[in-house]
Protein backbone atom coordinates (compact mmCIF):
# COMPACT_ATOMS: atom_id res chain seq x y z
CA UNK A 1 0.00 0.00 0.00
CA UNK A 2 1.46 3.27 -0.84
CA UNK A 3 1.45 6.24 1.79
CA UNK A 4 -0.63 8.24 -0.47
CA UNK A 5 -3.22 5.49 0.06
CA UNK A 6 -2.81 5.13 3.47
CA UNK A 7 -3.25 8.92 3.96
CA UNK A 8 -6.53 8.73 2.26
CA UNK A 9 -7.50 5.87 5.98
CA UNK A 10 -8.65 7.90 8.79
CA UNK A 11 -6.14 8.00 11.16
CA UNK A 12 -7.96 6.58 13.78
CA UNK A 13 -10.88 4.48 13.80
CA UNK A 14 -13.11 2.41 16.28
CA UNK A 15 -11.46 -0.81 14.34
CA UNK A 16 -8.09 -0.39 16.53
CA UNK A 17 -10.21 -0.92 19.81
CA UNK A 18 -12.16 -3.77 18.37
CA UNK A 19 -11.35 -7.60 19.43
CA UNK A 20 -11.00 -8.44 15.98
CA UNK A 21 -7.23 -8.69 14.51
CA UNK A 22 -8.00 -5.92 12.25
CA UNK A 23 -4.32 -6.74 10.73
CA UNK A 24 -4.50 -4.64 7.67
CA UNK A 25 -5.32 -1.65 9.60
CA UNK A 26 -3.21 -2.32 12.71
CA UNK A 27 0.26 -3.07 10.83
CA UNK A 28 1.89 -0.32 10.24
CA UNK A 29 5.05 0.01 8.28
CA UNK A 30 6.00 3.82 8.22
CA UNK A 31 6.74 5.17 11.13
CA UNK A 32 5.78 8.83 10.05
CA UNK A 33 2.77 7.36 9.74
CA UNK A 34 3.00 6.18 13.86
CA UNK A 35 3.66 9.01 14.77
CA UNK A 36 0.43 10.67 13.00
CA UNK A 37 -1.65 7.92 14.51
CA UNK A 38 -0.10 8.09 18.23
CA UNK A 39 -0.77 12.34 17.59
CA UNK A 40 -4.63 11.47 16.87
CA UNK A 41 -4.76 8.76 19.85
CA UNK A 42 -3.30 11.81 22.35
CA UNK A 43 -5.69 14.19 21.52
CA UNK A 44 -8.49 12.52 22.62
CA UNK A 45 -6.01 11.90 26.18
CA UNK A 46 -5.45 8.33 25.16
CA UNK A 47 -2.23 6.89 27.05
CA UNK A 48 0.41 5.60 24.50
CA UNK A 49 2.34 2.40 25.44
CA UNK A 50 5.17 0.65 23.92
CA UNK A 51 7.12 -2.49 23.65
CA UNK A 52 9.28 -4.61 21.78
CA UNK A 53 10.80 -7.78 21.00
CA UNK A 54 10.99 -10.78 18.80
CA UNK A 55 7.92 -12.78 19.77
CA UNK A 56 9.33 -16.00 18.32
CA UNK A 57 7.43 -19.01 18.90
CA UNK A 58 4.38 -17.22 20.69
CA UNK A 59 3.53 -18.45 23.74
CA UNK A 60 1.98 -17.98 26.95
CA UNK A 61 4.67 -16.12 28.38
CA UNK A 62 4.28 -13.63 25.19
CA UNK A 63 0.73 -12.84 26.33
CA UNK A 64 0.78 -12.42 29.86
CA UNK A 65 3.57 -9.65 28.66
CA UNK A 66 1.38 -7.95 26.50
CA UNK A 67 -1.54 -8.34 28.47
CA UNK A 68 1.00 -6.38 31.52
CA UNK A 69 2.13 -4.04 29.10
CA UNK A 70 -1.49 -2.66 28.11
CA UNK A 71 -2.26 -2.38 31.43
CA UNK A 72 -0.12 0.73 31.89
CA UNK A 73 -2.04 2.79 29.32
CA UNK A 74 -5.47 2.82 26.34
CA UNK A 75 -3.26 1.69 23.38
CA UNK A 76 -0.70 -0.59 22.98
CA UNK A 77 2.04 -0.33 20.18
CA UNK A 78 4.33 -3.15 19.56
CA UNK A 79 7.54 -3.24 17.85
CA UNK A 80 8.26 -6.97 16.41
CA UNK A 81 11.66 -7.16 15.33
CA UNK A 82 12.62 -8.36 11.61
CA UNK A 83 13.92 -11.54 10.72
CA UNK A 84 17.47 -9.72 9.67
CA UNK A 85 17.61 -8.66 13.27
CA UNK A 86 16.89 -11.50 14.88
CA UNK A 87 19.86 -13.54 12.80
CA UNK A 88 21.90 -10.46 13.54
CA UNK A 89 21.11 -11.31 17.45
CA UNK A 90 20.24 -14.76 17.92
CA UNK A 91 22.40 -16.36 15.30
CA UNK A 92 21.41 -18.19 11.72
CA UNK A 93 18.56 -20.90 12.92
CA UNK A 94 16.45 -18.12 13.99
CA UNK A 95 13.73 -16.95 13.76
CA UNK A 96 11.58 -20.17 14.07
CA UNK A 97 8.81 -17.88 12.78
CA UNK A 98 8.72 -15.92 9.74
CA UNK A 99 8.33 -12.05 10.47
CA UNK A 100 4.68 -11.07 8.70
CA UNK A 101 3.47 -14.57 10.54
CA UNK A 102 4.91 -12.95 14.02
CA UNK A 103 3.28 -9.98 13.01
CA UNK A 104 0.10 -11.24 12.59
CA UNK A 105 0.10 -13.50 15.44
CA UNK A 106 0.71 -10.31 17.48
CA UNK A 107 -2.20 -8.44 15.81
CA UNK A 108 -4.35 -11.93 17.74
CA UNK A 109 -3.16 -10.58 21.19
CA UNK A 110 -6.04 -9.01 23.25
CA UNK A 111 -5.20 -5.04 23.76
CA UNK A 112 -2.90 -5.03 20.78
CA UNK A 113 -3.29 -1.68 19.28
CA UNK A 114 -0.90 -1.55 16.20
CA UNK A 115 2.47 -3.73 15.52
CA UNK A 116 5.22 -2.58 13.71
CA UNK A 117 8.61 -4.13 12.43
CA UNK A 118 11.78 -3.04 13.88
CA UNK A 119 14.92 -3.58 11.17
CA UNK A 120 18.15 -3.97 11.75
CA UNK A 121 19.44 -1.04 9.71
CA UNK A 122 16.87 1.49 11.88
CA UNK A 123 18.81 4.31 14.06
CA UNK A 124 19.01 3.55 17.51
CA UNK A 125 15.41 3.98 19.12
CA UNK A 126 13.99 4.90 15.85
CA UNK A 127 10.47 3.71 17.02
CA UNK A 128 10.37 4.97 20.17
CA UNK A 129 11.63 8.63 18.66
CA UNK A 130 8.39 7.79 16.70
CA UNK A 131 6.39 6.96 19.10
CA UNK A 132 7.49 8.97 22.53
CA UNK A 133 5.54 6.66 24.32
CA UNK A 134 4.02 7.60 27.49
CA UNK A 135 5.29 4.55 28.90
CA UNK A 136 7.84 2.54 27.63
CA UNK A 137 7.91 -1.18 28.79
CA UNK A 138 11.04 -3.29 28.83
CA UNK A 139 12.44 -6.57 29.74
CA UNK A 140 15.21 -6.21 32.51
CA UNK A 141 18.28 -7.21 29.97
CA UNK A 142 16.75 -4.56 27.31
CA UNK A 143 18.51 -1.04 28.62
CA UNK A 144 21.20 -0.66 31.11
CA UNK A 145 20.20 2.14 34.06
CA UNK A 146 22.38 5.07 31.74
CA UNK A 147 20.01 3.90 28.32
CA UNK A 148 16.83 4.19 30.65
CA UNK A 149 17.90 7.70 32.34
CA UNK A 150 18.64 8.67 28.58
CA UNK A 151 15.30 7.01 27.71
CA UNK A 152 13.42 9.17 30.14
CA UNK A 153 14.93 12.36 29.55
CA UNK A 154 14.64 12.78 26.42
CA UNK A 155 12.28 10.09 24.56
CA UNK A 156 9.50 8.78 26.79
CA UNK A 157 7.19 9.67 29.87
CA UNK A 158 8.50 6.74 32.19
CA UNK A 159 10.16 3.28 31.58
CA UNK A 160 9.03 0.49 33.16
CA UNK A 161 11.13 -3.14 33.55
CA UNK A 162 9.02 -6.01 33.80
CA UNK A 163 10.11 -9.79 35.04
CA UNK A 164 9.79 -12.43 32.04
CA UNK A 165 6.47 -14.12 32.45
CA UNK A 166 7.36 -17.40 30.53
CA UNK A 167 7.93 -20.28 32.17
CA UNK A 168 10.29 -21.98 29.72
CA UNK A 169 12.00 -19.32 26.80
CA UNK A 170 11.49 -19.88 22.94
CA UNK A 171 15.32 -20.64 23.01
CA UNK A 172 15.08 -23.38 25.68
CA UNK A 173 12.16 -24.51 23.94
CA UNK A 174 14.10 -24.83 20.56
CA UNK A 175 16.97 -26.39 22.23
CA UNK A 176 14.83 -28.86 24.00
CA UNK A 177 13.39 -29.74 20.56
CA UNK A 178 16.46 -30.26 19.04
CA UNK A 179 17.16 -32.30 21.52
CA UNK A 180 14.29 -34.67 21.17
CA UNK A 181 12.80 -33.40 24.06
CA UNK A 182 9.66 -31.30 23.10
CA UNK A 183 7.16 -33.96 25.38
CA UNK A 184 9.55 -31.90 28.38
CA UNK A 185 8.85 -28.45 26.90
CA UNK A 186 5.98 -28.00 29.11
CA UNK A 187 8.73 -27.26 32.13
Amino acid sequence: MTRSTQKKRPLVSRDFFDDASNFELRYVQDYDRISEIVDALRAVDNRIVLTNGSFDILHEGHSMYLEACRGFGDFLIVGVDSDDKIRARKGPHRPAVPEMERLRMVTHQRGVGLVTLKHLDHEKWALIKAVRPDVLIATAETYSPEQIAELEAKYCGEVRVLERMATISTSARLRRIQLGLAENAER
